[in-house]
């Protein structure tokens, strides 16, 4: 365990608090539940830590030290890792250089094809060694289709004032390319493309480091997890759309296909475009609703370029393969 820090910064995200220290950051997962998560027991929360690190070390191994606990001594004083009765579990984590995330890069300074090869390669075997799903064309497309159903419930409640006809245009586009190409859905599965991702593959998650890592997978719902790359990378070249430099996500493509021989149908990945844009929306709106929601001009102005980006980038074809 590390020696007293002289400085602790902590971060509140949506779900936990990250203490960073010089060298480490440590992750305690807030007791709440939503839908498809629930860290509201010490054991619960104790199992999703392990998950965390059990996910995470796939794509960042040298990164995730383990999980440790948080115990109170015969004092009282809370301890980390010693003696004691543990209180609640965190994820300990070696702490990585902000300013080699990807987003943090794309923001300051221009970014080469070159520069991305080797994590992006790294994606790619992943994707190739990954479990696969036992998950049928049906099941997929009733997954997308009631997501696409439960985010456009969200983003219409009154209280957030977005536009209607823009979300209703992107469900009903969606909605439309599910009932229309149910074959795209079944290759995809008879291909075995689906598998257990990492689902939630953004630039911030992306470090270029002297040894590659990708942290910060989705651990506390599986079928999260359990998707095809071209949603993942779908997702991602959306994210790095976002952030003003599209030709990036094309390149993690590029180098995806060149790696595993999978071309990516440029209607699918239109359409999981479309699928994360309006999901990410809603994430967006979700804040909107926390008891002491803070930033909520961002917040609403984030909900509002995602649906900006839920465009289709091209016009809709009755043959997609």
């Amino acid at each position: 365990m590390e020696e007293l820090p002289g400085r602790v910064d902590a971060i509140e995200t949506h779900m936990s608090w990250v203490f960073l220290t010089d060298r480490f950051a440590y992750k305690l997962k807030k007791p709440i539940r939503y839908d498809r998560l629930d860290f509201t027991t010490l054991r619960l929360r104790r199992f999703y830590c392990e998950e965390e690190v059990r996910l995470n070390r796939r794509l960042a191994a040298n990164v995730y030290e383990g999980t440790v606990a948080l115990n109170q001594d015969a004092t009282g004083a809370l301890v980390l890792g010693d003696s004691g009765t543990p209180v609640d579990w965190l994820v300990h984590m070696d702490r990585l250089p902000e300013e080699r995330s990807l987003e943090y890069i794309l923001a300051r300074s221009a970014v080469q094809k070159e520069d991305l090869r080797t994590v992006a390669l790294r994606l790619a075997d992943f994707y190739v060694h990954a479990r696969r799903v036992p998950i049928t064309s049906q099941e997929l497309r009733t997954r997308l289709r009631q997501g696409v159903i439960a985010d456009q419930r969200k983003l219409l409640l009154p209280e957030f004032g977005l536009a209607r006809e823009r979300v209703e245009a992107t469900a009903s586009s969606l909605l439309e390319f599910l009932e229309r190409h149910p074959e795209t859905f079944e290759a995809r599965v008879r291909d075995g493309r689906i598998v257990e991702g990492h689902g939630d593959l953004r630039p911030e998650h992306i470090y270029l480091t002297p040894e590659p890592a990708i942290v910060d997978c989705l651990e506390f719902c599986s079928e999260l997890r359990e998707l095809d790359p071209a949603d993942e990378l779908a997702f991602l070249m959306l994210e790095c759309e976002r952030l003003g430099q599209p030709r990036v996500g094309e390149w993690f493509r590029d180098l995806y296909e060149e790696h595993t021989g999978d071309v990516l149908p440029e209607p699918l990945l239109d359409f999981y475009r479309q699928y994360r844009a309006l999901r990410r929306a809603k994430i967006a709106a979700w804040h909107l609703q926390e008891p002491m929601a803070r930033e909520q001009e961002r917040f609403l102005a984030k909900a509002q370029r995602y649906l900006e980006l839920a465009r289709p980038t091209q016009e809709p074809s009755d043959s997609v393969r």
